[in-house]
């Protein structure tokens, strides 16, 4: 019996992931543009053209917010589900680049949180088909993701944020499903959702985290790992129907 390289699992696992991802956008597309309604000027649909990118900012109802990644095989992005409003989702300039799908929010009230309280903060929007996507940060990085990456304590890490831009700083500690930040680390309100992550020599930046809130002193974010697992969870839990039906595509793992 023949065996399977590790790179070779790695490109299958994250060509499932991708094909759930597909398949929850797509199950959620109706009823994201059935509950559409434009929010004050703003247009009926992008001009073609209208650049998506992690790192810009974007605008729910009165939310303004920043973009945490852009999916670009899925044309899916994700910010922080606290940003989330009533549906459609536009840029700074009052194009609506794409609709909320599904989102989690457990966000606790208050300015402190217990550090064994798991945090939830995300949301995915379905990004329309006239918009031209990229992974590309204001910084000039590709924002990755490597699953080789994860928040622990002491990394070096950035946050880019519409409001603050780039601060870098590092990880103070790893909790249930989030982290704190510190050294440098800012944040002020419009950069929820912003994505925190590793710069590499190579000149890539991967993804570990999307912003939440500030906990005491202490920027934090909703680990990526932990976003993505929850992701899938919600896709399987959407396309059930789908993935029983669909020849070589199997369950996640219980």
């Amino acid at each position: 019996m023949g065996s399977l390289s590790v790179g070779h699992l790695e490109r299958s696992e994250m060509t499932l992931r991708r094909t759930r991802l597909r398949a929850l956008v797509l199950a959620t597309a109706a009823l994201a543009a059935a509950s559409f309604a434009p929010v004050g000027s703003w247009q009926a649909a992008a001009e073609p053209g209208v650049a998506v990118y992690p790192g810009m900012e974007i605008r729910q109802d009165t939310n303004k917010c920043t973009l945490g990644y852009v999916d670009l095989a899925t044309r899916t992005a994700f910010t922080a589900g606290h940003c989330r409003g009533s549906g459609s989702v536009g840029d700074k300039d009052g194009n609506v680049i794409g609709h909320q799908t599904v989102f989690r929010d457990n966000t606790p009230d208050g300015a402190t949180v217990t550090t064994d309280h798991n945090i939830s903060d995300w949301e995915a929007i379905a990004l329309a088909p006239e918009v031209q996507i990229n992974d590309v940060l204001p910084i000039g990085r590709p924002l990755t993701v490597d699953p080789a990456f994860a928040p622990q304590p002491g990394l070096r890490i950035c946050h880019f944020g519409v409001v603050t831009g780039e601060s870098c700083g590092t990880v103070e500690s790893v909790n249930n499903g989030w982290f704190t930040m510190s050294n440098g680390v800012v944040s002020q309100k419009g950069d929820s959702g912003g994505p925190v992550y590793v710069p590499t020599d190579d000149g890539r930046a991967v993804i570990v985290g999307m912003f939440n809130s500030t906990w005491g002193q202490l920027p934090a974010a909703v680990t990526w790992q932990a976003t993505d697992q929850q992701i899938r969870q919600e896709v399987f839990m959407a396309t059930s129907a789908q993935v029983d039906a669909a020849p070589g595509v199997v369950p996640p793992p219980s």
